[in-house]
């Protein structure tokens, strides 16, 4: 059993114990109460640090994301009147780790979102993954973001039915979608154009094969004239006030030949469908390799010639 699979059945329990502890909280929302937030993370966790401005937004907090490496170059970053909600898994990456650097060294108040254990976590996820496709620790960080926007006063729904949510969501057995010929798109409106770009990360990078992800109005325009036959289309719908757009989109693209899968998960709320959709995706990515014979923990870094080459880039 792949380290990847292990992890994505143990996020109900982990869910759990991270709703029971609520160490930090009350002092986390004391950091960044009154403040302009910037929220930052890479890869997997820039899609968390999204949804979590638009959780924050919630609670009438002037919320952003920014990926970190923009922060630490040439992009917005926080002043010393703001304050940084940090998402990283390990701590380890090269930009998140020198933004966090930065911040205490502008005086800017910080929370950070990582790993049991770390050192410079203050709201904690689970313990490190084995696997490199994160998936325990974004639900989790996921789940922290949701708690702290709750704490700020916002009416994100029933944080206690999260835990079952993603357990009834990974006993309903294979998601039913297939690598296709060509290309797999993810789409999905509000919050969850985010649960669409992690779909289409996630599955590249467990199964390697061409995937794309993200606002699903932007994608109607233009790219989606793209999709035919040897295309699928995976709509994700957590409710909300573009839902009836979602079937019109999923119609068009259907009547151009590409099998369109509408995953529904509005049971929630749409702030909350964020974690039953993020499971159905981690569905899609883990299947993803076990269909075609990939490892979905290596990063690729199996494959021949890969390891030497990742060697020389600092992630």
């Amino acid at each position: 059993m792949s380290a990847m699979r292990e992890a994505m059945y143990s996020q109900p329990a982990a869910l759990r114990r991270v709703l029971e502890d609520t160490t930090g909280l009350a002092g986390a929302a004391d950091k960044v109460r009154g403040r302009r937030v910037f929220l930052s993370g890479t890869g997997t966790s820039l899609h968390a640090a999204e949804q979590g401005a638009r959780l924050l937004q919630m609670a009438g907090v002037d919320a952003r994301a920014v990926p970190a490496a923009d922060a630490v170059t040439n992009g917005p970053h926080p002043q010393a009147s703001d304050a940084l909600v940090l998402l990283t898994h390990r701590g380890t990456k090269r930009h998140t780790t020198e933004l966090l650097r930065r911040a205490h060294g502008d005086g800017v108040p910080t929370v950070v979102i990582s790993k049991v254990g770390s050192a410079v976590s203050e709201l904690d996820t689970t313990q490190e993954e084995k696997s490199s496709a994160f998936t325990s620790s974004h639900l989790c960080a996921l789940m922290r973001l949701a708690q702290l926007a709750a704490e700020l006063g916002a009416d994100v729904g029933a944080l206690d039915r999260v835990p079952e949510a993603v357990a009834d969501e990974l006993k309903a057995g294979r998601s039913g979608v297939l690598p296709p010929a060509r290309l797999l798109e993810f789409v999905g409106s509000g919050i969850n154009a985010w649960t669409a770009a992690e779909g289409a990360l996630k599955t590249r990078e467990t199964s390697y094969i061409a995937c794309a992800g993200g606002n699903a109005e932007q994608f109607l325009h233009g790219p989606s004239v793209a999709l035919g036959p040897s295309d699928t289309l995976v709509i994700l719908d957590g409710g909300g006030p573009e839902q009836m757009r979602l079937e019109e989109i999923g119609g068009v693209v259907g009547a151009q030949g590409a099998t369109v899968h509408h995953i529904r998960r509005r049971e929630l709320g749409e702030a909350l469908s964020i974690f039953p959709l993020t499971t159905f995706v981690q569905k899609v990515a883990l299947e993803a390799a076990e269909t075609r014979g990939t490892n979905p923990d290596s990063f690729g870094k199996d494959l021949p010639g890969r390891a030497e080459a990742w060697s020389r880039i600092e992630l």
